[in-house]
């Protein structure tokens, strides 16, 4: 892998969506959060409407859409704010989002996601996690294609997670049917999923004008750790254990605001400094390095790897039929 300069802002871990798009006006730009009915996904949707942008909330549950379109709505004075139904385990859900869109999309957050769930599968047999977090956001981006191109320069943004350090894309059993399921490591594939997807979206879609990354946003206490047990606790802190080295001790855990977690994503669909920068992956609003062992940040090679992207599209495609 060629040697790249990584791509550096002056925020931090500290810095939060409002410190990150501060200055920035997307008056006439159109934005779709998934996801953004609850955790970073308001902070975000709230960060891109008070900025200008018209925002759709793309969300399962309406009904707590409506709710937080009321009140980003009352926070930022913006009326261009809308709710969508989507729901990512379902390819009829998908399709007619993205039969409905009409006109450009300038930014796309593939925000939504599930962590750690129990063993579930959808109705076509896919594992929930794999479902959830990858297949579903590409059958949505892969749908507004046509809108993304239309909008000239546009991005899209691919929430993954450290976890993806846990576990490659194992296509010789994506959905746990040859193996025990482990909720993390179904995790830790759906998010380096969410890697490869931008590394190949960036390849694919260069010449449509389109910028597709993906970034950690760091430790948030949400909805997303509603299946943390001291099960599922302890079996992350092995995994975690795994990934540092046997003997390296574990870091204690630190947590963000969610204005904290929501300001990589922010950075990444809005700032100048990542105009023409796609398929790189950050954390702390910042390009990560590669991961070095004995650490639990960096972007792990596997999540990189422009095969291991190539086939993960093909397989996607294939998957959705």
């Amino acid at each position: 892998m060629a040697t790249r300069t990584g791509i550096t802002s002056p925020f931090t871990s500290r810095s939060t969506a409002a410190d990150v798009i501060a200055g920035i006006d997307l008056t006439g730009r159109r934005a779709v959060v998934t996801g953004a009915a609850s955790g970073i996904g308001v902070e975000t949707a709230r960060a891109l409407a008070d900025a200008g942008a018209e925002v759709t909330l793309a969300v399962r549950d309406t009904a707590a859409g409506d709710r937080t379109a009321k009140d980003i709505r009352a926070t930022t004075g913006s009326e261009g704010v809308r709710v969508a139904a989507l729901d990512l385990t379902d390819p009829a859900s998908v399709r007619a989002f993205t039969a409905a869109w009409q006109g450009p999309l300038h930014i796309l957050v593939n925000n939504a996601g599930v962590m750690a769930a129990p063993e579930s599968r959808t109705p076509q047999g896919w594992e929930l996690q794999f479902a959830t977090n990858h297949l579903g956001h590409f059958a949505l981006t892969t749908g507004l294609h046509e809108a993304l191109t239309a909008a000239g320069g546009a991005r899209v943004v691919s929430v993954s997670s450290s976890g993806h350090l846990f576990s490659p894309v194992v296509f010789d059993d994506l959905h746990f049917t040859e193996r025990p399921y482990d909720p993390w490591l179904a995790y830790g594939q759906s998010k380096t999923a969410n890697v490869l997807f931008a590394v190949e979206a960036g390849r694919r879609w260069a010449a449509d004008g389109i910028t597709a990354n993906a970034l950690m946003p760091g430790g948030i206490q949400t909805n997303l750790g509603r299946y943390m047990d001291d099960a599922r606790m302890g079996l992350f802190m092995t995994h975690l254990q795994a990934v540092l080295g046997e003997g390296t001790p574990l870091p204690e855990m630190s947590f963000k605001s969610v204005e904290q977690g929501a300001a990589t994503s922010v950075l990444l669909a809005t700032s100048p400094l990542l105009d023409g920068i796609s398929g790189r992956y950050f954390e702390d609003c910042n390009e990560a390095p590669l991961h070095q062992p004995g650490t639990n940040t960096g972007v792990a090679p596997h999540a990189l790897d422009p095969e291991a992207a190539e086939r993960l599209w093909q397989v996607s495609e294939q998957l959705l039929g």
